[in-house]
């Protein structure tokens, strides 16, 4: 693999000033998997170091490649920008991330990007019926936020929702969790950071199709005004959910998203979310689980995140899993009362909350999102930025009408 070659060599010799890249790329497309390998090796999060003793990454790559074209190295830096933007937001300590922050980077980005944009507080949320993420934020003094961008193109046919999970600190609320399963928990919010990274680069590489990112926002905290389990939320649009357990938090603030995408007459919606710990069970912490409504959606969406160089995996949504959800007070409870299948569980459960008629896909990343053993190839200690190339691939191929 040229791209993690590149990455794996430029990130080994971090501390040199200047390096030059010199790999087979027999033409353009593989001139941009070594210069994108490269520049995604070439990360650090140095925001909190004080001193002398870490190496800064290699401050300029040059690609010694015949092959290598203008237009290729600059979508390699595009996408590499839009990854390490990303990497950055997750591996900010949730203390300088609450939701507001999170909210006034998506303003930031979408300043310079000139990305369309759309800021709901907590009071918009509450009058606007926002159940889901209002009552998952209501435990934390940081109030929750959702953001809605917009790119749109003069010649696009088709409208692509990204919608993304955005718990900027997870503790699991009432339910807590373990203190093992929560100190690297600043990463909850890595679905919403791939949708605003991959909003940046479309707004740059300018493919031909309209493009809506939600960024579904909230801190989940244990507090005397949090949600209990055997509430009973009513999501955007009407349907209640009894929560059963408050930390299966990230379906709750996803569905009032999924619904209002609707209101954007989608073509496809995508979500993103690290949702379930059944993900790294059952596909380990690299390799992201997808799941659809439409068969040839998913291996559509599986075949982009191979063409863009992550791993992933489809998964099925067995009917029968959706019994499990029965609640004995409202529509549907936020977990099922079966251990296995956790994760596909969590993917009926939102399938519930699309628009009839849309097609859409899931993507789980709450493995990959957050590399917590050593480096590997292009791909940090820390944050990853994971599925941001792929939401653009999805764009891109949604636009060349692949999908």
């Amino acid at each position: 693999d040229l791209r993690r070659a590149a990455g794996a060599a430029v990130r080994a010799l971090a501390g040199t000033g200047k390096v030059a890249v010199a790999l087979p790329a027999a033409d353009a497309a593989e001139a941009e998997a070594v210069a994108l390998g490269a520049l995604l090796g070439a990360y650090s999060f140095d925001s909190y170091r004080t001193g002398d003793g870490h190496k800064s990454p290699v401050a300029e790559i040059r690609l010694a490649a015949p092959a290598a074209t203008d237009v290729a190295v600059e979508r390699a830096r595009v996408l590499a920008d839009a990854v390490n933007l990303v990497r950055d937001l997750v591996n900010t300590p949730p203390s300088d991330l609450t939701p507001e922050d999170l909210a006034n980077e998506a303003e930031r980005v979408a300043r310079e990007s000139g990305l369309g944009i759309e800021v709901l507080d907590e009071k918009a949320l509450v009058d606007g019926g926002y159940g889901g993420i209002t009552g998952v934020g209501q435990g934390s003094v940081n109030p929750p936020r959702l953001v809605r961008l917009a790119y749109s193109h003069p010649e696009a046919s088709k409208t692509l929702a990204l919608v993304g999970k955005g718990i900027t600190f997870d503790s699991g609320g009432l339910s807590l969790k373990p203190t093992g399963s929560m100190d690297w928990m600043k990463s909850d919010m890595g679905g919403a950071g791939a949708v605003l990274g991959a909003l940046a680069a479309i707004a740059e590489l300018a493919p031909k199709v309209n493009v809506v990112g939600y960024l579904a926002i909230a801190e989940n905290m244990p507090s005397g005004s949090a949600q209990r389990p055997s509430d009973v939320l009513r999501i955007y649009g009407g349907k209640t959910v009894e929560v059963l357990n408050t930390d299966a938090e990230g379906r709750l603030v996803l569905a009032d998203a999924l619904v209002r995408s609707g209101e954007d007459s989608p073509d496809l919606i995508v979500d993103v979310a690290t949702l379930t710990g059944a993900q790294l069970v059952a596909l380990g912490s690299r390799t992201a689980g997808v799941m659809a409504n439409d068969d040839d959606v998913r291996e559509k969406v599986v075949a982009a995140a191979e063409r863009a160089g992550e791993a992933s995996w489809g998964m099925p949504l067995p009917a029968e899993l959706r019994k499990g959800l029965d609640s004995a007070v409202a529509d549907l409870a936020n977990i099922s009362g079966d251990r296995w299948g956790g994760m596909l569980v969590a993917g009926v459960f939102l399938k519930e909350f699309v628009p009839d008629g849309v097609k859409w896909a899931h993507l789980d990343i709450a493995g990959p999102s957050f590399q917590q053993g050593e480096a590997y190839g292009y791909t940090p200690k820390g944050g990853t930025g994971a599925a941001t190339r792929t939401l653009v691939q999805i764009a891109e191929d949604l636009a060349a009408g692949i999908l």
